[in-house]
């Protein structure tokens, strides 16, 4: 893979976590206090029901129990949790403790996947974390227990969901956004129930609702997820997690435009280290790792996908929108 291929699936998949980066603000702005798991549910499931009536694709086999787990991971447990934190934690503290994110994925890359811790990368961790600390955090930040829980966890799961998504990678034939499908309607029903039980449906609903919940759904879920797992098998697992610094960057730069927050030379210059560490991880990731295949054959464990009105797998894959 060229270095120029490798920059420009670098930049699409670091959309993901900028748009991720404006929970933050639409939490707090837009959506209907103290209801994480509804607005988890509102993010995920009506995502994942287009993708599915899009692709018309189901899974196969042992891809079932699979897309559940990924889904629980990536998009169920995730997203409750995020919503906790944003709801719990200013934005920025938030951000700053889901840049650990980069730490677990080096950890399990080198259990499950069989990639070299190396000392740039440790350093790059350390670089990106302390940026981001020096980017978000001052001292009025709030540290609440349960918020800083919220986000920790958050990110392992995630984390997890990542390496296991690279280490599974995808049925033969079976495009991108399929799979997006998959995972964000298996999180959206685990969340839809319970969302339901515990929290129930806010009495009203504004305008400001409803914008709030259509633009996390439509580009903070469908658009944005999409373009996360198409980058995450092209790219080395680790490398991806650490474009994930791209959300704490975007969410200060909507606190100065929207919230009326400043910009310090302090803040400007955790800005180069959150943005060296990502340089620095994309430039030294293996070219093992780059190259690896995107959509291994399964064989008969893996199974077929379902396909109700797709017949050819080549068209398939153009309906899915993969390369």
């Amino acid at each position: 893979m060229s270095g120029h291929r490798i920059a420009l699936d670098s930049l699409i998949t670091a959309i993901a976590p900028a748009v991720w980066g404006s929970t933050y603000l639409v939490t707090t702005e837009l959506l209907p206090p103290d209801r994480p798991l509804l607005a988890a549910a509102v993010r995920a499931l009506p995502a994942g029901l287009v993708l599915l009536a899009v692709t018309r694709v189901l899974p196969g086999g042992v891809w079932w129990w699979r897309s559940l787990v990924l889904g629980t991971l990536n998009i169920g447990v995730f997203l409750y949790l995020l919503f906790v934190a944003a709801y719990l934690l200013p934005g920025g503290v938030a951000a700053l403790v889901m840049s650990v994110q980069p730490v677990v994925v080096l950890l399990l890359g080198a259990v499950w996947l069989g990639t070299r811790i190396r000392l740039v990368h440790v350093l790059a961790c350390l670089l990106g974390a302390a940026g981001v600390g020096l980017l978000v955090v001052g001292p009025e930040a709030a540290l609440d227990p349960l918020g800083i829980a919220a986000g920790l966890a958050a990110a392992a799961a995630m984390a997890t969901g990542m390496v296991l998504t690279k280490r599974w990678g995808r049925p033969k034939g079976v495009g991108v956004l399929a799979m997006t499908g998959w995972q964000l309607t298996a999180g959206g029903l685990l969340l839809t129930p319970a969302a339901l039980l515990v929290e129930g449906l806010p009495a009203h609903v504004t305008g400001a609702n409803l914008a709030g919940f259509a633009y996390l759904g439509i580009v903070g879920a469908l658009i944005s997820y999409a373009l996360w797992f198409r980058g995450l098998e092209r790219l080395p697992a680790l490398a991806v997690s650490f474009l994930s610094f791209a959300s704490p960057l975007a969410a200060t730069v909507l606190g100065f435009l929207f919230l009326g927050e400043t910009l310090t030379p302090v803040q400007l210059l955790g800005a180069l280290g959150a943005v060296g560490a990502v340089v620095l991880v994309q430039v030294t990731a293996s070219p093992r790792a780059r190259t690896a295949p995107a959509a291994p054959a399964e064989g008969a464990e893996g199974g077929v996908a379902a396909r109700s009105a797709v017949t050819a797998p080549e068209e398939g894959r153009r309906a899915a929108g993969v390369r």
